[in-house]
């Protein structure tokens, strides 16, 4: 048996007795703060050009983003270039906080002062990391010296920001971010974060955001969750810090560790749209905001035109949204199976019966039609579709409510066509064989000629009468008959050419509308001895339209059995 899984350690978690997050539930949505021009950028094959990134930089300003980290411009001129062509053509709208990012070194702060000026508010993001692994492998250093890198940084950009806020009317705010935090034991995290902020003068009212990074994922999201609540409960100036996340995604739950790290105290996040970012990327903030929608709680973000953001998306990075991306995907209100399409299909009927305040559609958890989604793709058909698929494509797409007793028979004839051609069928075949199978059928009967009219039948009865021809091989035959209404009075003239022992089961209407014009369908349901059919009609008249289901479901069952009529 192979051994290799024996070079990796289990990761150690903190222990956190008494923990308070497990109790807790997210009931209004953090800070958000997009890094998709930064953290996102810069794990392109090929990087955003400035048309790219100023057309994306607007597109988060419309979704909502109040900050947005735009870069690192003291690392190129690229980067340098997005933060210059923004502020020297006026492109940040009031109430946007730019966000600009670099490590904790002399010379590339005061590289980044220099980039940001003439900038109204700014967040300058300063990071060293400090996780045993790194310190040890990569800076050959010991805690205090990582600490002391933290310590001098955040002492030259409080004296930096002295100097120019003493020159010009701007927002300065700090971000301090111990990189790889879920690396670092807990109490030096604590510690480091704390000597920061004296260095920072940072105060309950003028806080100075911590970012606690999963940089690397290295253990499951409950655990992160207790390494921010005990770095929180550690943390001696905890009152004059905003707890920020800056979730990665390595074994695939940036968005669980997230959530579990707002619970356990934090305040802010940072992602990017859809999860673009280094390795396997970051925690999608799309994702985050629209978990927080579906639970009932503003995110603050606005997602109602989805598609116009992933075609943004898509464009400007050569990256592509998984058509199962929570959300954005193309199949993500998509069903297939026979079950789940007839939950919906009754959940969408249920909610219109019931004029439901909720939405309350299984298998959905949130309205397509909130993300600018229709209803048309929701269910689609193959193979695996149940008889609810169908009848739901009918419904939603061409306004043709079918009886719940056709949804069987309909459903049947559908799965058929998609077993013979095998592969999904679009709306459009579906409708094409609910024509064929049902508006189209004229033989071996086609009623030529009708005319209904009453009569007066004594004693305050009305009478109704049929007349018409009836086609048939050729042949042209009359018919007549009366009866208490236009069906009773039809059956009748059916009788008199042989037409016997069908029994009248349910029957159906509604109007559809096609254009200018609005028609009435009738669903006729009829018994002929053990077999029991469909027959479907349209006209303006809602009794023709009743006949014409008639005949359509005894050609129906006459194809299967045998003409009558000679």
């Amino acid at each position: 048996m192979n051994q290799s899984h024996k070079k990796y350690r289990a990761f150690t978690p903190q222990p956190l007795p008494g923990r308070t997050w497990p109790g807790k539930t997210i009931t209004q949505a953090p800070v958000w703060c997009s890094v998709d021009l930064r953290d996102g950028n810069q794990a392109l094959v090929n990087p955003m050009n400035l048309e790219q990134k100023l057309e994306f930089f607007q597109m988060l300003c419309k979704i909502g983003f109040k900050e947005i980290e735009v870069g690192f411009p003291a690392s190129s001129e690229t980067e340098y270039e997005i933060l210059r062509a923004l502020i020297d053509q006026g492109l940040i709208p009031e109430g946007v906080t730019v966000q600009v990012l670099v490590q904790a070194r002399e010379h590339l702060i005061r590289k980044t002062f220099e980039a940001v000026h003439g900038a109204k508010d700014v967040i300058i993001h300063f990071y060293n990391s400090t996780s045993e692994l790194q310190r040890r492998v990569v800076f050959g250093t010991d805690m205090r010296g990582v600490t002391d890198i933290a310590v001098e940084g955040a002492r030259l950009i409080r004296r930096l920001t002295e100097e120019w806020t003493a020159k010009e009317p701007v927002r300065i705010r700090y971000e301090y971010s111990p990189e790889s935090f879920s690396g670092t034991e807990m109490d030096n995290a604590a510690m480091v974060c704390d000597r920061v902020l004296e260095e920072l003068g940072a105060t309950p009212g003028n806080p100075a955001i911590i970012n606690l990074p999963n940089t690397v994922e290295l253990c499951t999201p409950n655990t992160y969750a207790d390494q921010v609540e005990y770095c929180c409960q550690k943390m001696r100036h905890r009152d004059c810090a905003i707890i920020s996340l800056h979730a990665h995604n390595d074994r695939g739950t940036g968005v669980a560790a997230t959530e579990l790290g707002l619970l356990a105290g934090a305040q802010r996040v940072e992602g990017t749209l859809f999860g673009n970012g280094e390795r396997t990327g970051n925690a999608d903030i799309m994702n985050l905001a629209m978990n927080l929608y579906s639970q009932g709680v503003d995110p603050g973000l606005d997602f109602a035109n989805m598609k116009h953001i992933r075609q943004v998306y898509e464009e400007c990075t050569q990256m592509q949204v998984h058509p199962r991306h929570p959300y954005a995907g193309d199949l993500v209100f998509t069903a297939f199976s026979g079950s789940h399409q007839d939950a919906i299909n009754k959940g969408v009927d249920y909610m219109a019966r019931h004029g439901s305040l909720y939405w309350e559609v299984p298998y959905l958890p949130i309205d397509p039609a909130d993300l600018g989604r229709q209803y048309e793709p929701i269910i689609r058909i193959n193979s695996q579709s149940g008889k609810g698929g169908a009848a739901f494509v009918m419904r939603q797409t061409f306004g043709y409510v079918l009886p719940k007793a056709m949804h069987p028979e309909f459903g049947a004839l559908v799965k058929a066509a998609c077993d013979g051609l095998g592969r999904e069928i679009s709306a459009g075949e579906v409708f094409e064989i609910f024509q064929k199978e049902y508006l189209a059928v004229k033989r071996p009967y086609n009623l030529l000629t009708y005319r209904i009219f009453e009569e007066d039948g004594g004693q305050g009865q009305v009478v109704v009468d049929f007349e018409g021809s009836l086609r048939f091989d050729h042949h042209t035959v009359p018919i007549s008959g009366k009866g208490n209404g236009p069906i009773d009075a039809f059956f009748n003239a059916l009788r008199t050419v042989g037409l016997e022992d069908y029994e009248f089961v349910s029957y159906s209407e509604h109007a559809v509308s096609q254009g200018a014009d609005s028609k009435a369908v009738s669903y006729i349901q009829l018994r002929h001895g053990g077999q029991v059919v469909f027959g479907v009609g349209m006209d303006s008249n809602i009794s023709i339209a009743s006949i014409k289901g008639i005949i359509c479901a005894i050609n129906r069952q006459q194809r299967a059995t045998g003409p009558v009529l000679g």
